[in-house]
């Protein structure tokens, strides 16, 4: 399922150290202000606490865990939208993105100056906010010329368009993002070949320091304040300090770093689990005799869509499916269990 996240942010935030904490694919890190010339792309397992539970009621050789595609696009600048830096390259990657996860500085650091002379999240949010937002005014507009002609000629459908466009360009301009713009179905065939940067549904990544990484600090509580009308996720992650436990061979190392700092669990491991579901995606589980797997389907995917996951045969001759709740098997301990107990359910065919 070609669905994928964008890190951004601007410059020397420590997107690329989070980036390095979640994949595997070690990438360099630097304090100069582009020091990178690519974007990185990198598959990353689902940390899903549920797959363990599942192999202690049913011990297998193999766990196989979802995934999901996260992309690292060096940081931004103002004057991107123009090119600045390398920026009309890296809007580009923004735009073959599904999600976006926007890392802010929320750290001091006196060996690592601020592109912007200081550090203040909220700022940073305007910056990049501004930057797409007007890249995406350039492409509402030369679409708005485009078939102008066609509209002042009578073509109804031409008419309604431009319409379209013009609400949404006054949104933009207005310095609002197009997501939190009321666009319904039948609008949005309009607007759909235009791949808004600023209609793509985002989440917050607040990197603090080590002192920070269970409580925040005085940045992160500006970034709650600023974004709190919004519908948006926002996550405590202490780069640096993850940055060190990933380099922990030895789980039980890592679990003795993480509780001497007073986490349960990397904070990168929640942020992988909310891209996920930020991509409008979850997870349902097979097993049998070798493995138990995690397999992606978005939400909304009836059981036959979903048997055609699995392997397209299932699909084309799907007939029924016997589906239990994840807390019903666990509870229960056993499928045989679950259906003494009446918690097995049908799903039929839809079609």
């Amino acid at each position: 399922m070609a669905l994928k996240c964008g890190i951004i942010g601007i410059a020397n935030v420590g997107k690329t150290t989070i980036f390095n904490c979640m994949s595997n694919i070690k990438v360099e890190t630097t304090t100069y202000a582009f020091g990178s010339s690519k974007s990185n792309l990198s598959v990353i397992n689902v940390p899903d606490p549920r797959l363990n539970e599942l192999a202690k009621l049913h011990p297998v050789g193999k766990i196989i865990q979802a995934t999901v595609e996260i992309v690292d696009i060096p940081g931004l600048t103002k004057g991107s939208n123009k090119g600045e830096g390398v920026g009309n390259k890296f809007l580009g990657d923004i735009r073959n993105t599904d999600a976006l996860i926007h890392v802010l500085r929320c750290f001091d650091d006196e060996k690592l100056p601020h592109i912007d002379g200081s550090v203040d999240p909220v700022r940073d949010i305007e910056t990049i906010d501004f930057e797409l937002q007007l890249k995406d005014l350039e492409s509402v507009e030369k679409k708005i010329e485009q078939i102008s002609h066609a509209a002042k000629s009578g073509d109804k459908d031409s008419v309604h368009a431009v319409e379209i466009l013009n609400k949404v360009k006054a949104h933009l301009d207005s310095f609002k993002n197009i997501r939190s713009l009321e666009v319904d179905e039948s609008e949005r065939k309009y607007i759909e070949d235009l791949f808004l940067l600023t209609i793509k549904p985002v989440m917050y990544v607040c990197n603090v320091n080590d002192k920070a990484a269970v409580d925040g600090n005085k940045y992160v509580d500006q970034v709650k304040e600023a974004l709190k009308d919004q519908n948006t996720e926002i996550i405590t992650v202490a780069g640096q300090l993850e940055a060190e436990i990933s380099e922990f061979e030895d789980e039980k190392d890592r679990m003795e770093f993480l509780n001497e700092a007073g986490l349960n669990e990397p904070g990168v491991n929640r942020l992988i689990r909310s891209s996920y579901s930020l991509l409008n995606l979850i997870s349902f589980f097979t097993m049998n005799q070798n493995e138990i797997r995690a397999w992606t389907i978005k939400k909304g995917t009836t059981a036959q869509q979903a048997a055609g996951i699995v392997h397209s045969d299932m699909e084309r001759g799907f007939i029924r499916a016997e589906v239990i709740e994840y807390e019903d098997f666990v509870e229960l301990g056993s499928d045989h269990a679950c259906r003494e107990k009446g918690s097995l359910l049908l799903k039929e065919r839809t079609t």
